[in-house]
């Protein structure tokens, strides 16, 4: 059984290298698909402000990371 959760731990660590990142794009990503079709905007719109939000949720983790390695 103990070999059974390493394989596990380690085939979910192939997807998900930072947890608070993936929570993070999941949570941008529910933001961006009930918020924004209340506000009317157009659909190229809505893509455009779903790629900046994923951009600058990368951005905070990798400064974020750095700063936690720099330690």
């Amino acid at each position: 059984m103990n070999r059974l959760g390493t394989i596990l731990r380690e085939l979910l660590a192939l997807f998900v290298d930072d947890g608070s990142l993936a929570l993070a794009i999941l949570a941008w990503i529910a933001v961006v698909a009930f918020v924004l079709p209340a506000l009317d905007l157009a659909p190229g719109w809505r893509a455009v402000v779903l790629f900046l939000g994923c951009i600058v949720i990368l951005f905070e983790n990798a400064i974020r990371s750095a700063r936690r390695a720099g330690r």
